[in-house]
């Protein structure tokens, strides 16, 4: 009998990713494409739906024929998607009316100011569990119907779509314009901002708050369950897994019981504490959100702290200055001395996500002395993100009272052993990252294949998982990093007002 595989498309920020699995969690075969980021105007970030459609169709594709030499059977697709990113397309022919509005944009701040304000703005927390912010995909929809001409009179006659980047790309591979299905998951609709965190149900009074037409909108479904049939591939394959990237990391890291938690540190990071199937009302700057469904069970729910500058740091520390030539370099030069130097970097280049949620706030470099030197500036640069980690947990704690047994972690910066220990001694925590670093595919593939039976149940999701590396915090660290936490808590209060003026 011929094994079972899983195929997982991750559509990045950066790049979408096709990867086959296997029944024991290991990559058979993986194809990878960038795609270009484009900045029309300061604060603007798009992306091309049409590329981003072509190059999962190219690398799914490949990664198949790849896959073909193993002797196995693909018997279902998984898909993770940058989360928030927008896109609006005509129903008849399949166009975008404008390029995609990514995560990171900041064009709404305006808009969000102006809903923030009024009187009815609470009903937004109250059913999202969330507040209003840019940072979600339902301000981009309602920019998007406000902006370009004639969107709206076209959305409320039914001709336009709305969708996160795992609608789009699950329309065009069931179809398209020739009966393609409309439906997203419940982690990618926790993020619109439009649905009842509760009910898992667009919510009317969130529709009308922020003037978006339901007939735009797609179905809700559960993360794990059949979501239709992919026949754009050369094979037809059920589609029974969708996620948005960051639950889909919470899954491929098994993080399944209340209190367990992962934090994926790429260009930003983002910490996923599992809260169980109870709604943790929030109210020190994290975010109640879905962590994922299985057909026929309760919603699982997460507290979730996303940081929007972590390792994008390190590339400005590159690319903007020039004091080191590749990544891992900034290792090398913050181990040339022993601190920081009275140096901290805040880097706020678009505002600061949880736990603040201040997009006034602008990047600083506070404690300049003449003593500061490139080596200090680099450990200043990796600290940050550390930093911003013991931010999100504290309010973490602080909302749910869930103790954090141990950080599971996973992404780029992962394979830099200064931050890691950092972070362990920042939180006084062991800090743990598994065997398979792909943690956002995998748990895509998991979802998929928990549908179709490849998996039993996620007890044997849990037997996949193997450790690759642990840093446990050193007691005189830790109790060290704790006195000077205020110190790094009045650089962001400075990055916070110089924003305010």
């Amino acid at each position: 009998m011929a094994d079972r595989y899983v195929l997982a498309v991750d559509q990045g920020t950066t790049s979408t990713r096709s990867i086959v699995f296997d029944r024991s969690g290991r990559m058979v075969s993986v194809r990878q494409r960038e795609h270009r980021q484009w900045f029309p105007r300061p604060g603007w970030v798009e992306h091309d739906p049409m590329e981003i459609w072509a190059n999962t169709q190219r690398t799914a594709a490949q990664a198949l024929r790849d896959a073909a030499s193993s002797a196995g059977e693909v018997v279902a697709v998984g898909i993770a998607n940058q989360r928030e990113t927008t896109v609006v397309w005509e129903r008849a022919t399949g166009r975008p009316i404008t390029r995609a509005i990514v995560w990171q944009d900041t064009r709404t701040a305006d808009l969000v100011t102006r809903l923030a304000a009024r009187p009815d703005a609470g009903v937004v927390r109250e059913r999202s569990g969330m507040d209003i912010a840019g940072y979600f995909a339902g301000p981009r929809l309602r920019w998007v119907l406000d902006s370009v001409p004639r969107a709206r009179e076209r959305a409320d006659r039914g001709e336009l779509l709305f969708g996160t980047m795992e609608t789009w790309l699950i329309w065009n591979l069931t179809g398209g314009t020739d009966g393609g299905v409309h439906v997203t998951d419940v982690t990618n609709a926790s993020r619109t901002s439009l649905m009842d965190v509760r009910t898992c149900r667009w919510d009317p009074e969130l529709l009308a708050f922020f003037g978006i037409p339901e007939t735009m909108l797609p179905e809700i479904r559960p993360s794990v369950g059949v979501l239709g049939t992919a026949s754009a591939l050369g094979q037809p394959i059920p589609i029974t897994g969708a996620l948005g990237d960051q639950q889909a990391a919470l899954f491929g890291q098994t993080c399944f019981a209340p209190g367990e938690a992962k934090c994926t540190y790429g260009t930003g990071s983002f910490l996923l504490q599992n809260t169980g199937t109870e709604l943790v009302h929030t109210r020190s700057g994290s975010i109640s959100t879905v962590a994922y469904q299985l057909t026929g069970e309760p919603v699982h729910y997460a507290l979730e702290g996303s940081v929007a500058v972590a390792g994008a740091l390190v590339q400005w520390l590159r690319d903007a200055l020039g004091l080191i030539a590749t990544a891992p370099e900034v290792e090398t030069l913050a181990r040339t001395v022993e601190d920081n130097g009275g140096c901290y970097v805040v880097p706020a280049f678009s505002g600061l996500l949880a736990p603040h949620w201040r997009g006034e706030a602008r990047g600083m470099i506070a404690g300049l002395t003449g003593y500061v030197t490139k080596g200090h500036l680099a450990r200043a640069v990796l600290e940050a993100t550390g930093w911003q980690t013991r931010d999100v947990v504290v309010a973490m704690a602080a909302d749910s009272g869930l103790q954090l047994p141990a950080l599971r972690v996973d992404g780029g910066m992962t394979t830099n052993n200064l931050l890691m220990q950092f972070v362990a001694d920042a939180l006084d925590t062991p800090v743990v990252r598994p065997m398979v670093g792909e943690t956002v595919s995998l748990g895509a593939a998991y979802a998929a294949g928990l549908a179709v039976g490849l998996w039993a149940d996620v007890e044997a999701l849990r037997r996949n998982w193997h450790r690759s590396a642990q840093w446990s915090p050193v007691p005189a660290r830790a109790a060290q990093l704790s006195a000077e936490y205020p110190t790094w808590e009045k650089a962001v209060r400075l990055s916070i007002a110089w924003g305010d003026g």
